[in-house]
């Protein structure tokens, strides 16, 4: 791989999201995750996402989204973006999570330059 390929990639942000979704939530906040993502793909700075479901293992957290964005400047645009949006829906992700029973833990991450 390239110099400039690398230090390209090293500017990337991954948006990870992960959730402990009770199963009688999961239809739900399922509906709500593609609607946003939806919304995420036409964004200036999207990469590419993935929504995925625990298949195996002890781990608590049973969904996980992730949004790579070419740079931390494209996050604060598509924030704004997925607010107004949930705005016009009249919905708010936290009460969706306390009706629900949701727990979240959501963040930003870069690649590690190994």
């Amino acid at each position: 791989m390239k110099k400039n390929s690398l230090s390209h990639q090293s500017e990337r942000v991954y948006r990870v999201d992960k959730f402990i979704v009770p199963d009688q939530a999961r239809e739900e906040f399922i509906e709500k995750v593609q609607a946003t993502h939806q919304l995420l793909k036409h964004q200036s700075g999207f990469l590419q996402d993935f929504v995925l479901e625990q298949a195996s293992g002890p781990g608590q957290f049973n969904i996980v989204t992730m949004v790579e964005w070419d740079s931390i400047e494209s996050i604060e645009p598509a924030r704004a973006a997925v607010m107004a949006f949930h705005q016009a829906m009249n919905f708010n992700p936290q009460d969706l999570f306390a009706r629900l029973g949701i727990k979240a833990d959501l963040g930003s991450y870069k690649r590690v330059g190994l």
